[in-house]
């Protein structure tokens, strides 16, 4: 691959302009057709996210994670990286300072994730030209906005840390590609897959993915040592710097397994310290040997990371509360298994899953044909482990879909080559195919005619349900509140982060697992007696309840004896000690009687 395989020729370029541009044009039609009837920041990440980075341009310090008006009064300290919050911050500035805050909001939600989607597509395309060819470049940039899974994380409004991930792996994924025959990707790569651990943990896999991808060049041909080596020290140097730049100096050995921590920056200098061991011990002329001496390596460093580290090796949550692990965290939606998932949405399982167990299928193919191998065995690797984290969670998806554009470019390129070579109707219905098992838009409308017709489609009631959530998310439901004297208010879960986004006040929770007893209060007070309830707000010091009638959280009590307060304010009978205070809108409002 030489320096010139893999860059944007002009025309490229401008395909790559007017694929994002199509798919700006699309996005911002469906923001401004829905109007004010569905909330721009449909998530609660999103609203936080935004609570964070405008809290950071009032001066909050760049190591300090505490948010303040989270689990009232303490506060509460969150794991999100700053790296993802300076420019959102840095366009809220700007958009502040040119059309106002109000205004700022809306203008840094839709810009910032149709950003990245630029950045998306190129760097799709990029990956694809290195593998496919030029002939790969027009589905590299059509197929991730065609993919409805991938495009929900660069919606307007989404400012999560996901696209950012799925950005970062893909410049990761890059940086491999060029490292197996220059060193400079080898350097880059060990930058990104520090860079993606340092936004979230979630990244992982992906990260063991460009680890494995240099192990197995190597062993696939000892030349490769020094890419290797480099990447090793490049992961190892640039985690113990993300670290530097996460936490204070007196918190560099705080370990933490849900965030850039000293047991991933240990893990990184392991593997970087073994790399260049292999690299530098006497060279091994046999491909079994190389295997070997990377397996000895690989399970010492992690027989090391489980004994000093023996709290992350169930995960990053294994220390949360087992009732919330299962009445909560089990229960989100995006953390369940694929199979869990394939039942609860069938469409949106089959959705992600043809591209991605067909693009492991293709990449198998491709290796065979023996070209590139070194190529597309790192791509193998990648697209391997983000599919096994998608069983284990199907929000491993939106890395897993995005991994699988250029297998499907090189398909959808042999399909057409064949169809120009013999064009009947055979070639035809291959060149069809090839691009219905890539675009994820074609599998979900054919996913959800296949529910109509076997009467399984979502009830309109459900329908309903969502739309009525959503209208207490909307800015225009919190006019009311926000114009009060601050209080420390109970929400529901899912409604604090927008409380705190669009209003001055405090709350009890949001779902967050690092605000462990602000989320176990929330759900004692509405689920428990009033008794319990009042003493949460006397121990919070609390002055409001606001709730809103749509939410899950307000339909299922989980006692089932009909005596919580729950099943009290569904009923309109109130305990003496909370009085509704009339207001307009979808939020219910009722004040606490001081003691």
């Amino acid at each position: 691959m030489s320096g010139d395989r893999s860059s944007l020729e002009r025309r490229e370029w401008a395909l790559v302009g007017a694929v994002w541009l199509g798919a700006v044009v699309v996005m911002l039609y469906r923001v401004f057709a829905a109007g004010e009837a569905q909330p721009l920041f449909a998530d609660t990440d999103d609203a936080m996210r935004l609570v964070f980075a405008r809290d950071f341009l009032n001066g909050q310090p760049w190591f300090n994670f505490i948010a303040y008006r989270l689990n009232t009064p303490f506060g509460a300290e969150l794991h999100w990286s700053r790296f993802v919050d300076l420019p959102i911050a840095a366009l809220l500035a700007v958009s502040t300072w040119g059309v106002g805050a109000s205004t700022a909001v809306v203008v840094t939600g839709v810009v910032w994730p149709l950003l990245l989607l630029a950045v998306l597509i190129y760097l799709t395309v990029r990956i694809t030209k290195t593998l496919v060819g030029p002939e790969g470049v027009l589905p590299a940039a059509l197929l991730p906005v065609l993919n409805p899974a991938l495009m929900a994380e660069f919606s307007p409004g989404r400012l999560d840390h996901h696209n950012v991930v799925v950005v970062l792996t893909l410049a990761t994924v890059l940086a491999t590609l060029i490292g197996q025959r220059r060193s400079v990707g080898a350097w880059l790569a060990g930058f990104f897959a520090a860079f993606s651990i340092a936004v979230a943990i979630e990244a992982l896999p992906l990260v063991a993915g460009a680890i494995l991808a240099f192990g197995l060049a190597y062993v696939l041909d000892g030349q490769k040592r020094h890419a290797m080596m480099r990447f090793g020290i490049s992961f190892a140097l640039s985690s113990a710097f993300f670290l530097a730049t996460a936490r204070m100096p007196d918190r560099w050995l705080e370990a933490a397994c849900d965030m850039i921590s000293p047991v991933y920056v240990l893990a990184a200098a392991l593997v970087g310290l073994s790399y260049c061991a292999v690299a530098l011990l006497p060279q091994q002329n046999h491909a079994f040997g190389r295997l070997a001496l990377l397996a000895l390596f690989g399970a010492g460093t992690l027989s090391i990371l489980a004994f000093t580290y023996p709290q992350c090796v169930q995960g990053p949550y294994s220390t949360l509360d087992p009732w919330l692990q299962a009445n909560w965290l089990n229960n989100i939606v995006e953390a369940r298994p694929w199979h869990v998932s394939l039942v609860d949405g069938p469409v949106y399982a089959f959705v992600v899953t043809v591209p991605v167990v067909s693009g492991l299928i293709i990449g198998v193919v491709a290796l065979r044909r023996g070209v590139n191998i070194d190529l597309w065995l790192a791509l193998v690797c990648f697209l391997a482990l983000a599919c096994l984290a998608m069983l284990f969670q199907i929000r491993g998806a939106r890395l897993a879909t995005s991994l699988s554009v250029p297998m499907a470019a090189w398909l959808i390129v042999g399909a057409r080559q064949n169809y120009l070579r013999n064009t009947n109707i055979l070639s035809t219905l291959g060149l069809l195919v090839s691009w219905l098992v890539s675009a994820g838009a074609v599998l979900g409308l054919g996913g959800n005619a296949v529910l109509a017709l076997t009467g399984n489609a979502p009830s309109a009631e459900a329908s309903l349900d969502i739309g009525a959530r959503q209208e207490c998310l909307l800015p225009d439901a919190f006019v009311d509140l926000a114009g009060l004297p601050v209080e420390r208010i109970m929400t529901p879960i899912d409604l604090g982060a927008h409380m705190m986004l669009y209003t001055p006040h405090h709350v009890v929770a949001a779902p967050y697992h690092r605000n462990e007893q602000g989320v176990l209060d929330a759900f004692r007070f509405f689920q428990s007696s009033e008794a319990d309830a009042l003493a949460i707000a006397r121990k919070r010091g609390l002055g409001l309840v606001v709730t809103c009638p749509s939410m899950p959280e307000m339909g299922v009590e989980k006692s089932g004896d009909g005596r919580s307060l729950l099943s009290l304010i569904a009923a309109g009978q109130l305990p003496e000690w909370l009085h509704e205070v009339p207001s307009a809108g979808p939020l219910k409002v009722y004040a606490i009687v001081p003691e």
